[in-house]
């Protein structure tokens, strides 16, 4: 069972209202954010340029732009080594697109994830050094590259890493290391992606190389898809570089982005986070899952032509890792359910034929599913090797460093990791997890923040469109949580291809009638429904003659627009019966 809990923030939201010329509703969802003061909700209301912090704060950016500008001068080759993922890819192209306009001789290289593993390596160096590169420039990776730095130097190489993860205990001893989450580094935010640490660097790039603030500016939207694509905070200066950057991306003549949308059936006009979140990301993700990462940075940096070609190829390849994963993830529930993982509170589940990249995204849905812990582990060239995701209140890092006798490598922050071990020791570490585990009942059981409980009656076209102000949405600004209790349920009507949907007829205590809509699981739902109220009144549902049947809903207002016509309705998120 779901504990469901109203916020119950208190402030004059009449004042707010007034202040702001929006409804209390709106009001109500500023100071639910935290917003303490006016100024803080103008800033969240107006995002501006002016909400950027300047790059000169980040400790060694100015010193990175200059010796990048020295180097380009002396005709020296650069190469920017970047990662697989859409972080990695867009920091990549970010700084490939300003050396070359700032006249560099540079190229790019990206470890392949099977055989390279995250970030850079020694052979990438090695090879480096045998092809005559003279600068190194990381993104999204580095931070940890200490052997890697060291060799680097000793042949005679320039080191400067850009990066945004945790720090470790020992840094490399870099030309320059810039990451804001150095303790001595005076940039105001530490939640950035590292695409906007590389951003941030090309600003003072083209300063250096006396290019125009525009030059960078045209690059800020990528660095917004970075940050929603790398799941970063949307508060401050993320929120102002998200809204900022879609606006620029829904009038983008980009040509990879083109073809991208063309290809998904996407208008630019109308992207939100969700695009770039849920569609483009994974796009551009898939070919550093099943393919080379590389693929997606020559998207970016494609004419028309070929990046029509190449925007097929990711989206066909993406195609098939969601086809892979739903597989894969159908044979996780079928394991959990019919076996003693069901029992454990830890999930250790082993997928042996499972390609290694898709294991985060499985530990990821197995832990929405079941709100546990979840690691999930695939048949490796060398033993086995996985991806854990997991939940508030359980460190997943410390407790696998309490484990660490039965690995072979791990790494990771709270809330995700990625470890290697021996395949006899998977047994020992599900036990070993399990018994150290202190989750209590309390802490597995889902908690849903309730912004307002408000009647379907209240609902309007002119509300759903303020909502919008809002925007964008994403983590650290969630959608707005809406609830209404003991909706009586008039009609019920499956809908979609395999009926695993439901359009209901609701109807509030004050007697107003909506339409509403519920993607989850339509089996699931109709079970709970038979079991609470009888096959009967399904029966009567069905006909659209529903007497007793009610539930209490979190949805969200919304619009739908068919042939012409508008009608308000509601989609459910998630659903609790009557006892």
């Amino acid at each position: 069972m779901e504990k469901w809990m109203v916020k119950n923030k208190k402030a004059d939201f009449g004042q707010i209202a007034q202040q702001f010329g929006v409804s209390e509703v709106i009001a109500r969802m500023l100071v639910n954010r935290g917003l303490q003061d006016f100024e803080q909700m103008e800033r969240y209301l107006q995002p501006t340029k002016e909400q950027l912090h300047p790059a000169a704060l980040l400790k060694d950016a100015k010193k990175a732009a200059d010796i990048l500008c020295e180097k380009i001068r002396a005709g020296k080759k650069i190469r920017v080594i970047g990662d697989y993922d859409v972080d990695g890819i867009v920091s990549t192209w970010i700084l490939i697109t300003a050396l070359r306009e700032c006249g560099a001789q540079v190229d790019y290289a990206i470890p392949d994830r099977i055989r390279d593993g995250y970030g850079i390596n020694l052979e990438m160096v090695k090879a480096a050094v045998a092809e005559g590169v003279d600068t190194i420039l990381t993104c999204d990776n580095g931070i940890a590259a200490v052997e890697q730095t060291a060799y680097a130097k000793e042949h005679g190489l320039t080191m400067l890493i850009t990066d945004h993860h945790d720090l470790q205990k020992e840094l490399p001893t870099a030309d320059a290391l810039v990451n804001p989450k150095q303790e001595d580094c005076t940039y105001p935010e530490e939640g950035i992606c590292g695409a906007v640490v590389a951003y941030k660097l090309t600003e003072l790039l083209y300063e250096c190389c006396g290019k125009t603030a525009a030059n960078a500016e045209k690059l800020l939207p990528f660095a917004a898809l970075a940050t929603v694509c790398d799941v970063m905070e949307l508060v401050g200066e993320n929120r102002a570089i998200v809204s900022l950057g879609l606006r620029e991306l829904r009038r983008t003549k980009h040509p990879g982005l083109l073809a991208l949308l063309a290809e998904n059936k996407l208008e630019s006009e109308q992207l939100n986070v969700y695009h770039l979140g849920f569609i483009l990301g994974p796009c551009l993700n898939a070919a550093g899952r099943l393919d080379s990462a590389a693929r997606s940075v020559r998207l970016l940096d494609a004419g028309a032509e070929e990046a029509a070609q190449l925007a097929q190829e990711l989206k066909e390849l993406n195609d098939r890792r969601k086809d892979m994963t739903a597989r894969e993830l159908e044979k996780a529930i079928e394991l959990v359910e019919h076996s003693e993982l069901k029992h454990d509170r830890v999930l250790v589940v082993f997928l042996e034929d499972c390609h290694e990249s898709l294991a985060g995204i499985i530990a990821g849905r197995l832990k929405e599913k079941y709100n546990r812990p979840t690691i999930v582990l695939t048949g490796a060239n060398e033993g086995i090797k996985g991806s854990a995701r997991s939940i508030e209140g359980y460190h997943m890092f410390e407790s696998l460093s309490e484990c660490a006798e039965l690995l072979e490598r791990f790494g990771g922050h709270p809330l995700a990791a990625g470890l290697s071990l021996k395949k006899e020791n998977l047994e020992p570490l599900r036990r070993k997890l399990n018994e150290q585990c202190r989750l209590t009942e309390e802490d597995l059981t889902v908690k849903v923040s309730i912004d307002i409980v408000l009647s379907l009656s209240y609902l309007s076209e002119e509300l759903i469109q303020e909502l919008e102000i809002l925007e964008p949405f994403g983590k650290g600004n969630e959608k707005p949580v809406f609830a209404e209790r003991n909706l009586k349920i008039c009609r019920m009507t499956p809908m979609g291809k395999n009926t695993r949907m439901f359009r209901f007829l609701v109807e509030d205590s004050f007697g107003t009638q909506m339409e509403a809509v519920y993607f989850g699981d339509a089996d699931e739902m109709e079970a709970a429904l038979v079991q609470r109220f009888g096959e009967a009144e399904i029966r009567r549902l069905y006909q659209g003659k529903g007497e007793q049947a009610q539930f209490s809903v979190i949805y969200y207002p919304s619009v739908n627009e068919y042939m012409g016509m508008k009608k308000l309705q509601i989609v459910i998120q998630r659903y609790q019966l009557p006892a």
